[in-house]
């Protein structure tokens, strides 16, 4: 009998309930970053470590991507993904009750590392999905994604300033608890794949890396396209501040508002993946973020940052939907391995893109960090040329 026999069906409500539970479980890795100017005045020894809690909670993720994600492709997805959920209300608990910075930088660890379902989550919409409509629905699960990294900062804030500090943290394990019964009524069960041990399931990760030449440019393309996306918004608020806009921190993060282009269109490139093929989408999406930096460059007042920011989310997000597209359709049981590798080297390429906004900032300011720009998108679109001459 065929696998698409055999796997259950994936219904709307289904789709919906991955879309909201993965922007729920992604957006507790950004409660922390508003309310630490709260947290170093009101914890004991906050002054001194408040700083490490948003880094413990990314170094958290990191380590989950890496140690957690992977077990998707041996163990039952449902029971993991619902037992992670727990875990993650568990440690959001006791980070609401952390007596001092030593125990919430430790609880944000935990927070860190069990937050990781959203990327559980995806690889699994992916397998129940019928093949001609694994592209609209990897885009509609990543818009809940995008939802929860856009809103999980501003609802911190909202929180934090009415109920304290520790109310957004009972908040989101509230939220798990909820999330944890909704996915327990309606996720289909997942028979556990290939036995693999647990030694073994790591190592193969370099393996895959190795024998699968897709994954190796879809991840560099996206590595460089999240560079881009990284460079502008590492040195946003330092532009809106200099001259000639003298602008304050509040309109830096009403830009915010504006990656919801990115919420909206995730599933129209889903889509379109899916009736033309992800490669002709991979190429609009590097083509948006050159043409975002050479708005930037052409326009360097207020409305040229707008548009090409609105240009640059569009142009990442496009790339990301359909770079999963292609990386999803390799290998059914490795979808969660391939989704490590894939989102791990996406991830360091942004650091870089970060690292490098910060010296061309401080070395020429606007203009060479408009020329670092562009350079990420040149190497964007010869890692995916050269990948498809390769191939």
């Amino acid at each position: 009998m065929s696998d698409s026999a055999t796997k259950p069906r994936l219904t709307r409500t289904v789709t919906l309930a991955m879309a909201v539970s993965s922007g729920a479980a992604v957006a507790n890795l950004y409660y922390n970053q508003p309310i630490l100017g709260l947290i170093a005045h009101q914890l004991p020894g906050g002054a001194r470590l408040a700083g490490l809690i948003p880094t413990a909670t990314q170094t958290g993720y990191a380590a989950g991507m890496l140690l957690l994600v992977p077990l998707g492709d041996t163990l039952d997805r449902r029971k993991l993904i619902l037992w992670q959920t727990l875990a993650l209300a568990m440690a959001l608990a006791v980070a609401a009750l952390a007596p001092d910075a030593r125990a919430l930088i430790l609880a944000s660890l935990a927070v860190g590392l069990t937050a990781t379902i959203a990327q559980m989550i995806v690889p699994f919409a992916a397998e129940l999905a019928a093949p001609g409509e694994r592209g609209a629905v990897v885009g509609t699960v990543m818009s809940g994604v995008l939802a929860g990294i856009l809103l999980g900062r501003a609802l911190a804030g909202v929180v934090a300033e009415q109920a304290g500090w520790r109310a957004i943290f009972w908040l989101g394990s509230g939220i798990a608890l909820l999330i944890a019964g909704l996915l327990g009524r309606l996720l289909p069960r997942s028979g556990p794949g290939r036995a693999i041990r647990y030694g073994a399931l790591l190592a193969s990760l370099l393996a895959l890396l190795r024998e699968e030449p897709a994954l190796r440019r879809a991840s560099l393309v996206q590595a460089a396209q999240f560079a881009a996306f990284n460079a502008f918004w590492t040195t946003l608020a330092f532009r809106l501040q200099a001259p000639p806009l003298h602008l304050g921190a509040g309109v830096a993060g009403a830009f915010g508002v504006l990656g919801a282009t990115g919420v909206l269109v995730a599933p129209v490139v889903g889509r379109a993946a899916d009736r033309r093929g992800p490669q002709p989408i991979i190429r609009l999406g590097i083509l948006c973020v050159l043409l975002a930096w050479g708005v930037f460059v052409a326009l360097p007042g207020l409305p040229g940052l707008i548009l090409g920011v609105v240009l640059l989310d569009l142009g990442v997000q496009a790339s990301l939907i359909a770079n999963q597209a292609v990386v999803y359709a390799l290998r059914p049981p490795a979808r969660n391995r391939i989704n490590t590798l894939f989102v791990g080297i996406m991830f360091a390429g942004g650091a870089l893109g970060s690292a490098g906004a910060g010296v061309a900032w401080r070395h020429g300011g606007w203009h060479w960090l408009c020329a670092f720009g562009v350079m990420l998108g040149v190497l964007a679109l010869a890692f995916d040329r050269l990948g498809r001459r390769n191939r």
